[in-house]
């Protein structure tokens, strides 16, 4: 894979700090380096056939749609044509018409914005070293989970009970790997909502050092036993009526029972009556929390931390829960531009990508702002000519330097 780099600030002669000769989705877009969208389309392929509607055209309008939360194709395509004095700005070729965008969405290759969001993570945030021994426990956090999105056809097949017409609605089924340290997927698997978590635990690759965290729903004995050989520490929950032996009890202090630490154990886990089940030797401890009757079963692999440090590090899985919640509600995810397989997932692509891209804005202002306000300030300046990186620094004072040059053209150019 080539080494692309990162944009370069405009360094144009503008007098204004906070007007742009820009709009700010023309802003956004140079933030994706275009050698890597080229070299991407060289690889996939994904201009054959097409005379006009280019790759990069298809990409543009589809992050227009998840900027502007688009629900249809006439929003999106009337959407962009209001604005058509700015597609010089976003080099725009061609604006489609509703059919050439849903027949783009069913048949280009949706690896291309899979291995564009990938490259853009690499870009920005970098890749894993070979080894994360040594590093602070909140830089070596992963954790797996994965979430269902509800279609209203049957699409990608669904999971749960057939409804009384005999049919089920499709979901489609997002696997993520969330590096804490970023609140950032570091790894995507899309597939349909039926399919069992187990089938994500095979591609992850995690350099040794690193701590994994994921729920009930990852049990497969020998992928534990793979990471053991890896040297991934990993924190699970135990499973009801799971069978295990405990071989050894290992000494609790009473610091540790105060925070809430009732057991911890040496375990073998599996049941022996079964020969083709593998089993393994873990740890499982018993944690009290005050605002739950009944303790918590913690299995893991990792003899040097503390029991307690072992709930406390379960209890950040809840952080991939608030970015699933996030990215459901600051994306186009309930309405989508088609009712095939291909369109839904490169929806799905786009809106991870448009999710990337505000959380690198995030990070590059200095102002903290919440991720819900930052993607609402983009979407409703989404056309209009600001930098948009001064502007979030500071609002305020920006529109009072607007509100002022306004008044100066009123008075100069009166109607």
């Amino acid at each position: 894979m080539p080494k692309f780099n990162l944009p370069q600030k405009n360094t144009g002669m503008n007098k204004s700090k906070h007007f742009s000769g820009q709009p700010v989705m023309s802003q956004i877009i140079k933030l994706i380096p275009r050698q890597m969208i080229n070299y991407l389309v060289r690889r996939h392929n994904c201009d054959y056939y097409y005379k006009r509607f280019r790759t990069y055209d298809h990409l543009v309008t589809m992050l227009y749609c998840c900027m502007h939360d688009c629900t249809s194709l006439r929003e999106v395509t009337t959407g962009l044509q209001a604005h058509y004095n700015k597609f010089g700005h976003l080099n725009l070729k061609c604006i489609p018409r509703r059919s050439t965008l849903s027949d783009s969405n069913k048949r280009r290759n949706p690896e291309f914005f899979e291995d564009l969001y990938n490259n853009l993570y690499q870009l920005y945030y970098g890749s894993l070293p070979d080894s994360l021994a040594g590093k602070r426990k909140e830089q070596r956090l992963f954790i797996m989970d994965s979430t269902t999105i509800s279609l209203y056809a049957d699409i990608l097949k669904g999971a749960g009970c057939y409804a009384a017409n005999g049919k089920k609605k499709g979901g489609a089924k997002a696997h993520v790997l969330l590096n804490a340290e970023n609140n950032l997927p570091q790894l995507i698997n899309l597939s349909a909502g039926s399919r069992n978590d187990r089938i994500f635990m095979d591609r992850i690759q995690l350099p040794k050092g690193a701590i994994l965290v994921f729920d009930r729903g990852y049990h497969k004995f020998s992928q534990w036993d793979d990471w053991n050989k890896q040297g991934i520490s990993w924190v699970t929950r135990l499973i009801n009526n799971e069978v295990f032996e405990v071989l050894n009890n290992r000494q609790v202090s009473d610091t540790q029972k105060q925070k809430g630490v009732l057991d911890d154990q040496i375990i073998l886990l599996g049941r022996g009556t079964n020969a083709s089940t593998k089993r393994i030797q873990v740890r499982l401890i018993t944690y009290q929390d005050n605002e739950r009757p009944e303790p918590f079963l913690f299995l893991t692999n990792n003899l040097r931390f503390n029991a307690s440090t072992i709930a406390s590090l379960y209890k950040q899985r809840w952080q991939i829960e608030i970015f699933f919640k996030r990215f459901k509600q600051n994306n186009p995810v309930k309405y989508f531009l088609g009712d095939n397989e291909n369109a839904i997932k490169i929806q799905l692509w786009t809106a991870f990508i448009k999710d990337l891209l505000i959380k690198i804005i995030k990070d590059k202002v200095r102002r903290k702002w919440s991720y819900a306000n930052l993607s609402s300030m983009v979407r409703h300046h989404l056309m209009n000519y600001i930098n948009i990186f001064k502007f979030l620094n500071d609002p305020d004072k920006a529109f009072i330097k607007i509100i002022k040059q306004y008044q100066v053209q009123a008075a100069l150019f009166p109607t």
